[in-house]
């Protein structure tokens, strides 16, 4: 039988591309005779750059930004074989930088997205994909579209200063050069920018927000919609299905830059040869950290099921914690049970084997 192996990462444990090795390992351990494939899987989330470097080829760029509390750091970014650029906004704010004691979503700043699309595009590239999950910013991508040129302005002319703690001042904007590349938004979820399925309530509190800091920034996000969406032509952008991407960089690039919002899972697996490869498979093995509620909303197992599916295949799934009876996407699914973050790469291959050594 051919068998497909396309997950994600494990977050915390993980990459992708390790744990479709473990994957791979388990699998020809039970059934050797098999035909293995493995496809590592992103879905714009934090860690799609690096499967999408393996997957391509793709050269390694790394230029100077400031971080999400404004400190310079060194960025990566991504060179295609076929002249595009990628960006992923967690090399730049990524949450996951910042110790817990200096997580504060009402001072922290995208403008170091900015900054590394503007370097992206100044190198030649016709277009940028920029890829949002794991951001430390609840912004709406104000600190990213005053990287970008654009002036935020209070009553008194004088520049709001960046951090969505001072979007309160804002009184107009004056829009700056156009950036001279196209955009196109990898995204792994769908909410809006505001409201209860938005970027303050949904991801406000992963950044280190509490109740009144949500509505703080509820109300913060609410006013930079108002003007952009008055001083600025071709709006509104707060409702487009991920808009609330990363703490509002949907919106901002959306509104100051133009970009389309796509399905993140489903423009990764085209790069990194998973639809090519569904097609042609008996069996579709996918995982990540955590398989819940959310996993068939815009994230990679989801989406791999669901082309597996599709393409009359069976699937299976290993993941770290299985939660929300996620696994009834699934013909079968185990998780890596208490000791998964101390032995994650061993568990995979243990589960996998006897996941394969299970079928009939």
């Amino acid at each position: 039988m051919k068998v497909l192996i396309a997950p994600d990462k494990f977050a915390g444990t993980l990459t992708a591309a390790e744990a479709a090795r473990a994957m791979a390992r388990g699998w020809s351990r039970a059934r050797p005779h098999d035909e293995v494939v493995t496809a590592p899987m992103a879905d714009g989330g934090e860690g799609t750059l690096d499967v999408v470097a393996e997957a391509t080829g793709a050269e390694r760029e790394v230029s100077d930004v400031p971080n999400a509390r404004g400190i310079a750091t060194q960025a990566v970014w991504l060179r295609l074989p076929d002249g595009r650029a990628l960006v992923e906004a967690a090399q730049a704010v990524g949450l996951s930088d910042l110790p817990e004691t200096e997580r504060d979503p009402l001072t922290a700043t995208s403008y170091g997205v900015g900054d590394l699309i503007r370097h992206a595009a100044g190198s030649g590239a016709g277009e940028v994909l920029v890829t949002l999950g794991g951001s430390a910013t609840v912004d709406g991508g104000a600190g990213l579209a005053t990287a970008l040129g654009h002036r935020l302005l209070r009553a008194d002319g004088n520049a709001v200063k960046v951090g969505a703690i001072h979007l309160r001042e804002l009184d107009r904007l004056v829009a700056g050069p156009a950036l001279g590349a196209r955009v196109v938004v990898l995204s792994d979820v769908d909410n809006p920018l505001l409201g209860p399925r938005g970027a303050a309530a949904v991801f406000g509190p992963q950044k280190g927000a509490d109740a009144e800091g949500v509505d703080e920034l509820e109300a913060l996000l609410t006013r930079f919609a108002d003007v952009v969406e008055r001083d600025l032509e071709g709006g509104p952008w707060r409702y487009l299905p991920g808009a609330g991407a990363a703490g509002g960089l949907g919106f901002a690039l959306a509104a100051f830059c133009g970009a389309s919002i796509v399905d993140g899972a489903a423009a990764v697996a085209e790069m990194v040869g998973f639809e090519a490869a569904v097609k042609e498979t008996d069996i579709v093995l996918t995982g990540e950290g955590k398989l819940d509620s959310q996993t068939a909303h815009g994230k990679a197992p989801g989406y791999v099921a669901d082309r597996g599916r599709q393409a009359g295949a069976r699937l299976l799934a290993v993941a770290g914690v299985i939660a929300d009876g996620a696994e009834e996407h699934f013909e079968a699914a185990v998780d890596l049970g208490p000791e998964g973050l101390q032995r994650a790469a061993e568990l995979v291959t243990e589960r996998t084997a006897d996941l394969a050594g299970s079928l009939s």
